[in-house]
């Protein structure tokens, strides 16, 4: 006659459900933190000319980025010496920037620059983004995107 030692007890079931609950729940939160700490990094935070002008003598020489519609008729210089006005409706900001913008710039289009507010109130820009439109438009039946080069003509 053998002995065998006892049998393990079994496992209970709630103790199961609960260790999956955990591990979902860890999965979970790593996907949550690579997903939003990305996202963070996306975001481009700005003021608008109102509030610049509003922090008075406070924002001369503080990098920040200023964001409004570039204002119409305002657009003067080369790209590399580009002088126009930001403003969100009740203020504006002559803008200089030495760094062409993309060529999608132009008046009437909304735009984020970053830089320093001078003493003399003008923005000295380092960067310029442009924001573009988000409605996407087919081009017609037999015309080529634009984005392509017509191997043609």
């Amino acid at each position: 006659m053998t002995l065998a030692p006892p049998a393990p007890p079994p496992v209970a079931p709630r103790r199961r459900v609960w260790g999956a609950v955990l591990g979902v729940a860890i999965i979970a939160a790593v996907i949550a933190y690579f997903a939003f700490s990305g996202i963070g990094n996306a975001l481009v935070y700005y003021v608008t000319p109102s509030e610049l002008l509003a922090r008075g003598t406070a924002a001369v020489g503080e990098t920040v980025r200023l964001g409004g519609l570039v204002k119409v008729g305002s657009v003067s210089g080369p790209g590399t010496d580009l002088t126009f006005a930001l403003t969100d409706g009740t203020h504006e900001i002559t803008v200089h920037s030495s760094v062409a913008p993309a060529s999608s710039f132009r008046e009437g289009i909304g735009a984020v620059v970053e830089g320093q507010l001078g003493a003399d109130g003008v923005f000295q820009a380092s960067q310029v983004i442009v924001k573009h439109d988000e409605n996407y438009v087919a081009p017609t039946k037999g015309a080529i995107p634009s984005q392509v080069i017509d191997p043609g003509g």
